[in-house]
């Protein structure tokens, strides 16, 4: 199995180009373009030079793109009127890198619960709107499960698609394979009050297309590197061995990088990669 890491602390800190060759240097085999603080460069005049150049330093290191993350946040206001307008842009860049899955948050809108099917239909309606630039642009969005935490004490409770039984009904009620995969987040999961290898039986091996992979205490949305938080990693890459997932176990563990500063954030990414070939490696293992 490839394994790959999220772009945003790396390019963040050593710009776009330099922030990729660092993650080939550190042995990532393939890399997740993600659109979160800086993707400006999508929406410059040579934005179409810039995606080719990107696809070049990949092909000469032997490296791919293997996945992409939409940007999001700002609440659902700004998403919906400032963000969501972006993606046509943002998959047309994705699938010029040779890019196979684009991760869409779901829309969030206040309290979820008591709101499922209010939600639901909303959502339903959003990501049919936006398949065919999808399928125009040779890429399929990755649906992602949510978290929201409550108003009195801020804990962490379910959101849109936590439930996997949910997340599996929004991608069967798509009905489009073409357009659509899910995204599982294995911390995501956790912090909802789930065990992430459960939600990877359930969910299978023909609708589970992308991980974000990171450790959590169970608690808070840690976003750390696997064996710094409680999960059981064992039992998770059991359960991906046992559907016989194929795609790739991408980190989303930026938050590891950010302890460290810039001098040493090469040394880290390096780690970061180790850590994630063992993982792929034990998957693969437990497979055959």
């Amino acid at each position: 199995m490839l394994y790959s890491s999220q772009t945003e602390v790396s390019v963040h800190t050593f710009g776009l180009y330099d922030g990729i060759k660092a993650m080939i240097n550190a042995g990532f085999p393939c890399i997740d373009l993600t659109m979160f603080s800086d993707y400006s460069y999508i929406f410059e005049p040579d934005w179409k030079e810039t995606a080719k150049k990107l696809k070049k330093l990949a092909k000469e290191n032997n490296v791919f793109f293997n996945q992409a993350h939409a940007p999001f946040g700002g609440g659902y206001e700004h998403y919906t009127s400032v963000l969501i307008p972006q993606f046509g842009r943002v998959f047309e860049f994705a699938g010029m890198l040779g890019i196979k899955n684009v991760v869409v948050h779901p829309l969030q809108k206040g309290e979820y619960y008591g709101h499922e099917n209010e939600l639901f239909e909303m959502n339903m309606e959003f990501y049919s709107s936006v398949a065919a630039d999808a399928k125009n642009a040779g890429v399929k969005i990755a649906i992602e499960n949510m978290w929201q935490t409550t108003r009195v004490n801020h804990r962490v409770i379910d959101d849109v698609c936590a439930d996997p039984r949910e997340l599996i009904k929004y991608y069967d009620t798509l009905n489009d394979p073409d357009a659509f995969t899910i995204c599982l987040d294995i911390g995501h999961v956790a912090i909802c009050g789930r065990e992430p290898q459960e939600a990877i039986k359930m969910i299978g091996h023909e609708r589970l297309g992308a991980l974000h992979v990171h450790d959590v205490d169970y608690i808070s949305d840690l976003h750390t590197l696997p064996g710094l938080g409680k999960i059981n990693w064992d039992e998770v890459c059991l359960a991906l061995a046992k559907i016989d997932y194929r795609g790739e176990l991408t980190l989303e563990a930026d938050n590891f990088l950010r302890n460290f500063d810039d001098s040493f954030k090469p040394t880290a990414l390096r780690f970061m990669s180790e850590r994630a070939k063992s993982l792929a490696c034990r998957i693969d293992s437990l497979r055959k």
